[in-house]
């Protein structure tokens, strides 16, 4: 019975105290259901991919009775990955995907929205801004893989993506002036820093939806693949961009982020910073090495 205890811990539930010897019999059925309740997956999956992928991750949306809609344990999940990730030294690249056929994210839970009071709501969309900011500020690439719906947050989650890719079928939308309230996650920042400040006005200020043609004509997508292609697209994408020097590869992101923050000037000493970074690296003597060898070179990362 300790051990099931300290299970349920784990879990933040509880176990009886037993106070009988006939409670006994009922402690296995007691462990089991302790058990399944642990095995029930969460609305979050990471998930290290093993050899020849090494070093790739998979962050799973995985709540199909809500279309991936994000509450508090989808957003409690999301931050536990982004955590974990910043954590795993050997990680070069996420995927972003989801579990649930067409559909990548359908946005708030709305449904827990309507119990929640003004500053509850603003709590939590305060929380869901800054993991989205986390996720973005992540040192490594990540892509964001769509297949049907990505509305409201979903969107918003994709867009905090360095790279996204979806199928021929993907729907997209920023719907929330259609709720009298605004994008709240990071959409009116970063879709302008996409497609425009004018298009982005047109989007939000009217909510339509858009299809993954338009997606990619504006930008807003990399590559549009045939409908259940996208996330084998990804894939390659994210084989390629692991075999490459992965701290040349953390540089060029934060060189072009930081960078597209500031001024010319400014922007040019952040690519030098940058680059200093990479003068001294074991990665760096090797990728000479292997060029004037003619083989393929094995990055450490170091």
């Amino acid at each position: 019975m300790l051990g099931l205890r300290r299970l349920l811990a784990v879990s933040g539930r509880h176990a009886p105290e037993v106070t009988s010897a006939s409670a006994a019999s009922s402690h296995s059925a007691v462990f089991f259901r302790a058990l399944q309740i642990l095995a029930q997956p969460g609305p979050v999956r990471l998930q290290k991919l093993s050899a020849p992928d090494t070093g790739i991750v998979e962050l799973r949306l995985e709540r199909p009775e809500a279309k991936n809609a994000i509450g508090k344990e989808m957003l409690q999940g999301l931050r536990s990955a982004i955590q974990e990730v910043e954590a795993a030294t050997a990680a070069n690249v996420v995927l972003v995907a989801s579990s649930v056929p067409k559909v990548f994210c359908a946005g708030a839970d709305l449904k827990e929205r309507r119990l929640m009071g003004p500053t509850e709501v603003r709590d939590f969309v305060n929380s869901l801004r800054s993991t989205f900011s986390s996720f973005e500020a992540l040192s490594i690439p990540t892509i964001a893989v769509v297949e049907g719906v990505a509305f409201g947050g979903g969107l918003e989650l994709a867009l905090s993506c360095d790279l996204r890719i979806c199928g021929e079928d993907a729907k997209f939308s920023l719907p929330e002036t259609g709720l009298a309230i605004i994008p709240g996650a990071g959409g009116t920042q970063r879709l302008p820093r996409i497609v425009g400040r004018s298009r982005a006005k047109e989007l939000i200020f009217t909510g339509r939806r858009f299809d993954a043609v338009e997606a990619v004509t504006m930008g807003v997508v990399n590559y549009c693949v045939p409908a259940g292609e996208a996330y084998q697209k990804a894939l390659e994408l994210a084989r390629e961009i692991n075999q490459k020097g992965p701290v040349a590869v953390k540089m060029a992101k934060k060189a072009i982020n930081q960078g597209a923050e500031v001024d010319m000037p400014s922007a040019l000493a952040v690519e030098e910073e940058c680059y200093e970074q990479i003068l001294h690296t074991q990665d760096r003597l090797e990728g000479l090495a292997a060029f004037a060898e003619k083989r393929k070179p094995v990055y450490k990362g170091k």
